[in-house]
């Protein structure tokens, strides 16, 4: 009988979550959890996942992790269901997500580099606050009803006030200037589509916007591109829905695509800087496809196939 168990760190140990009219207690998570368990969704960070993934893997049980801790591993499949399910069949006991900005900007990228070819790619990111976790939802509430009241703004999780503003860092900046988020996405987009040289340059921001991260994407390709072969490709791709109406004022936003499976794809344009280039918008939800339900998908994928 499929049972579902939760684990957390001690200090949530004992706490009981009720959803759908049926009550769960939270255990402690310990390396003895795993025997007799099929599968475990990993979403506590690098730190967790390195500490209790190798237990897991030893009794037998399917790691489906969303932190960073193995993405670029090459024994582990860095996985988008829509993309590359065939990475599935090479697990050796531990499954990646990758990070929530590279896998919405994917589900609008991949469709085109199926028709096209991509060769590069300029991504400029526009994340939500969810994305750094419940203190930032809390920290931008605080902050706008503080300054509808004309109150000083407290900041403590960002460096700079988020309401009314926009930081151009995300995650801890590298030597080479760029961040841990903006390396993120130029390493898993090639792992993800296979594409070892492709060039990719990445600038990422946090927006006061509460849930759902789009990207502004400007990407080059081998093959001459159109228009309308473009808006075929995004519109027959599953993981993407096209809502390209500039006219009527019709394109994704963030609001729009909270909650919501698909990812949206708009705003395609061709670009007036780079040959064979196209211009395009996505928004998707971070919670979700950028992190929860990818993970979900593998797993139905995985059992669909007999992998599981």
């Amino acid at each position: 009988m499929a049972e579902l168990r939760l684990f957390a760190s001690a200090r949530s140990a004992g706490k009981i979550i009720e959803r759908a009219g049926t009550k769960f207690t939270v255990a402690e998570a310990r390396p003895e959890i795993f025997d007799g368990l099929d599968v475990a969704f990993f979403s506590a960070g690098g730190f967790v996942t390195r500490a209790l993934a190798p237990a897991a893997v030893k009794a037998g049980c399917l790691v489906l992790d969303k932190s960073s801790a193995f993405r670029m591993d090459p024994e582990v499949p860095l996985v988008v269901p829509e993309i590359n399910a065939q990475a599935l069949r090479q697990h050796k006991g531990i499954i990646a997500s990758p990070n929530c900005s590279t896998a919405v900007t994917l589900m609008g990228l991949y469709p085109l580099h199926r028709a096209f070819g991509l060769k590069r790619y300029f991504a400029a990111t526009y994340q939500s606050v969810s994305g750094t976790g419940a203190e930032a939802v809390r920290e931008l509430d605080a902050q706008t009803r503080a300054w509808a009241r004309g109150e000083p703004l407290v900041r403590k999780v960002y460096p700079y006030q988020i309401a009314f503003n926009v930081i151009p860092q995300v995650d801890s900046f590298g030597a080479d200037g760029y961040t841990g988020e903006e390396s993120k996405m130029m390493a898993e987009s090639r792992k993800i589509l296979g594409l070892p040289a492709l060039r990719v340059s990445a600038t990422c921001v946090r927006v006061p916007v509460v849930r759902a991260h789009s990207v502004a994407v400007n990407a080059e390709f081998e093959r001459p591109v159109n228009l309308a072969a473009a808006r075929a490709a995004i519109a027959a791709f599953p993981g993407a829905e096209l809502l390209d109406e500039p006219a009527q004022s019709k394109y994704p936003t963030p609001l729009a695509y909270s909650e919501n499976v698909k990812c949206g794809v708009g705003r395609l344009r061709l670009d007036t800087a780079l040959d064979n280039g196209l211009a395009f918008w996505v928004s998707g939800d971070n919670l979700w496809k950028g992190a929860a339900l990818n993970s979900i998908q593998i797993a139905e994928l995985m059992i669909r196939e007999g992998l599981l």
